[in-house]
């Protein structure tokens, strides 16, 4: 048994994650008494934004005036600029909401890993490897188990802090991963190396461009493109990847539906986007206004609601499929479908990252300026039947999952089944060949 540090819950993971992985990444380069200071402000800016504009005044209870004083005494100690970071980073981790993020300064260098992982039921499987990858010259292949990453287990209660830290707060030379390989059980280990690119990168970081960086930085090899294939003339698929397009453009694929019996919504791997696109979504399965669900925050909301486009609206059977990785607005729009008895929801259960944040951009320094901000949410989403999905998700009408021998063979056995419900016949490698990665030159 490879050694590692067993963590019990969230909350441990991130009290032990960020401090643990901030010190192996600390180089002997030291910190300056102006690189504290700088941490000190931007940590003060963060929790300043934070005081004004979380949507909960009480913190959910968390004395964060507490929290910001021994996070500055910390800084006052820390070792490296790496490690400054996390303590800010921590600040806002532990009000345990998936929404409110520090994000720091942009770092010069463009950093991908060349595989990708993600929870299937409650253990996490390779889903992709980058051709040509480090990670495909050292064996590791879609279906394999992945038990550990340098020495943490891998769990559905950390896996969203591990991201966190791997993409966005202090990517990685490497990682060192535990894994199983389909239809075997003994552990192995596998060293693989990122792939690193000099540079610098100028990203807008105002409004809904922080998700869309957090996005593409976590799935860097895919292309984010809206696809569909029709089975025969009575089923389309739409694969789904993001809530980003315009009203014209979600009336524009409706009338493409329009012409057949069934629609199939492949928002596997989605992580939301606009309101403005699930809206019209909604507007157009319906023949009526639906209320989509309350915001709860410091202000008064009115409801979110979606106008019905009429008579133009599709009328067919609607399926919705999503997985772990189904976020936000993914989620809203497939608990809408359950609740308004509009369609069947096939799949895992979605993420449980459902809030309403907004993006606050801050930079430090006068002579060189060093952009920064934090994601803070400003009002959590309560459903009609009067619950929440934030860490609760949306479970499935029909639990489906992936074998590892399917993802290794690249099968699709949810899809198969979907189309199955419409009445069409499509096979799990047939459809598993339907919407193949496109890797990016």
């Amino acid at each position: 048994m490879l050694r590692r540090a067993r963590i019990l819950s969230s909350l441990g993971f991130a009290v032990l994650s960020l401090a643990v992985f901030s010190v192996q990444s600390t180089s002997a380069q030291g910190v300056s008494s102006f690189d504290k200071q700088r941490g000190a402000d931007m940590l003060d800016g963060v929790y300043s934004d934070l005081k004004s504009k979380y949507y909960d005044p009480t913190f959910r209870g968390i004395d964060m005036e507490a929290k910001h004083k021994a996070a500055k005494e910390r800084i006052k100690n820390a070792t490296s600029n790496g490690l400054i970071m996390g303590i800010i980073a921590q600040f806002l981790v532990d009000l345990g909401d998936s929404h409110t993020r520090f994000m720091p300064p942009s770092k010069a260098n463009k950093t991908t890993y060349g595989w990708e992982l993600q929870f299937i039921g409650d253990k996490a499987y390779v889903t992709s490897v980058t051709p040509k990858s480090d990670a495909e010259a050292k064996g590791l292949s879609l279906g394999d188990q992945v038990i550990a990453i340098d020495n943490t287990l891998v769990t559905k209660e950390n896996f969203m802090m591990m991201k966190y830290f791997y993409y966005t707060l202090r990517p990685q030379p490497g990682m060192r991963l535990a894994v199983i390989r389909p239809g075997e059980t003994n552990e192995r280990e596998i060293i693989v190396e990122a792939k690193i690119t000099p540079g610098r990168k100028h990203v807008d970081l105002t409004g809904d461009g922080i998700w869309d960086l957090i996005r593409r930085s976590e799935n860097e090899e895919h292309r984010n493109k809206h696809r569909y294939m029709s089975l025969g003339e009575d089923v389309m698929i739409w694969k789904m990847p993001q809530f980003d397009l315009e009203e014209t453009q979600v009336d524009e694929i409706m009338g493409r539906a329009a012409k057949h019996k069934a629609l199939i919504i492949d928002m596997r791997g989605n992580g939301g986007g606009y309101v403005k696109t699930m809206n019209r979504l909604v507007g157009n399965l319906f023949d009526r206004e639906v209320k989509i669900a309350e915001w709860k925050g410091r202000k008064k909301f009115d409801p979110q609601l979606a106008k019905t486009r009429g008579d133009k609206i599709f009328k067919g059977q609607v399926i919705a499929l999503i997985d772990s990785e189904s976020a936000s607005a993914a989620e809203i729009l497939a608990r809408v479908i359950q609740l308004e008895k509009r369609g069947t929801v096939i799949g895992d259960r979605s993420s449980g990252k459902v809030m309403v944040s907004r993006f606050y951009q801050r930079q430090s320094g006068i002579d060189v300026i060093v952009p920064y901000g934090s994601s803070i949410t400003e009002a959590d989403l309560i459903m009609v039947d009067g619950k929440s999905l934030e860490n609760v998700g949306v479970t499935p009408d029909t639990l489906m999952l992936p074998t590892p021998a399917d993802l290794a063979a690249k099968r699709d056995p949810v899809l198969a089944y979907a189309a199955g419900l419409t009445g069409a016949k499509l096979d799990p490698d047939a459809a598993g060949k339907m919407f193949p990665i496109e890797w990016d030159n």
